[in-house]
């Protein structure tokens, strides 16, 4: 069985970055902060080893992780 990369938080997270939600809409309909959010984000980044939220959504659906 493959390891999976994201946190179930994280793949929340992309999951809404993917249908366009901004930040503070992520933070908004997760109960959480946009400071948060954007912890995620970074932290999911550097796992990856990318720079950016496009690489990152792009290296996730490589690697079938989150779905379109």
């Amino acid at each position: 069985m493959k390891q999976k990369i994201l946190t179930t938080r994280e793949k929340e997270i992309f999951e809404k970055l993917i249908q366009n939600y901004s930040t503070k809409e992520i933070a908004l309909s997760l109960h959480i902060s946009e400071k948060t959010v954007r912890n995620h984000i970074s932290n999911t980044m550097q796992k990856l080893s990318v720079k950016g939220r496009a690489s990152a959504v792009v290296e996730l659906l490589r690697l079938g992780e989150i779905k379109i």
